[in-house]
């Protein structure tokens, strides 16, 4: 998928409807992409539904006229993979939230970890969210996604581990582990937990915790990787191990 996507709330005309792109997306449309009559688009609702689309007409700074091509609706895949990540420092969060979203991961939970020099707290916390969940909408249009994956609210610990118990496959990224993440026997669909520690590691409580839940340690590699970056190089792991990169 090539196309330019945008994102709608609903899409109300079956093929050979036509729709107008309006707001925001349409002004992106037509003041930014310059998109013209006879180019290809896609809308989405970020759920799955989708339609490939032809433009007919740009009104305006932020009107596009399109025509509803194909309907269409992505089943939801297998396994599925969410990924539980541990709140980074910064601006760390949003990078993992956009590669991760760019690889294909299905879920994403942030995660206040004992060891978390960030807090999220009130105003802040909501605010910290609402950028994650920004994040993952924009990576997946920049992606070709048509399902973008779900931000959870905040986890503690007690709730990653309610998490990982109803997982078929739940591992931790922790040096404690003796068997690689590349050789470990996953499910064939499903549900896929993978955990994420903060900069500080994950403490051996929650190691006692996500074990009795039923999560294994597992390394991924012979180098150690920021907490931003373990997630996406996991996921695209598991991602090609799975099939569903092939």
């Amino acid at each position: 998928m090539t196309a330019p996507v945008f994102v709608v709330e609903h899409i109300d005309a079956g093929s050979g409807g036509q729709y107008v792109l309006e707001g925001p997306e349409g002004r992106h449309a037509v003041s930014v992409k310059r998109l013209r009559p006879g180019e290809d688009i896609v809308l989405t609702d970020g759920a799955g539904h989708w339609a490939e689309c032809v433009v007919l007409a740009a009104e305006g700074k932020d009107r596009l006229v399109v025509r509803l091509d194909t309907v269409s609706e992505e089943p939801e895949p297998t396994p599925r993979i969410t990924v539980v990540q541990a709140l980074p420092k910064g601006d760390r969060g949003e990078v993992a939230v956009e590669t991760m979203t760019e690889v294909g991961v299905d879920a994403i939970v942030p995660w206040t970890a004992s060891r978390c020099i960030t807090q999220w707290k009130g105003e802040r916390g909501l605010k910290a969210l609402g950028k994650w969940r920004a994040t993952a909408r924009e990576a997946g249009k920049q992606s070709r996604r048509v399902r973008f994956p779900e931000v959870a609210d905040a986890a503690s610990s007690k709730q990653v581990a309610a998490l990982l118990a109803k997982a078929d496959f739940a591992a931790v990224l922790h040096e404690s582990g003796t068997e690689p993440l590349a050789t470990a026997e996953l499910p064939a669909d499903g549900e896929i937990v993978l955990v994420v520690g903060p900069e500080g590691g994950v403490s051996l409580e929650e190691l006692a915790l996500f074990a009795e839940a039923g999560a294994r340690p597992y390394v991924l590699g012979p180098t150690v990787l920021r907490t931003s970056t373990a997630g996406t190089a996991a996921a695209a792991l598991l991602l090609g191990r799975t099939g569903r990169w092939s």
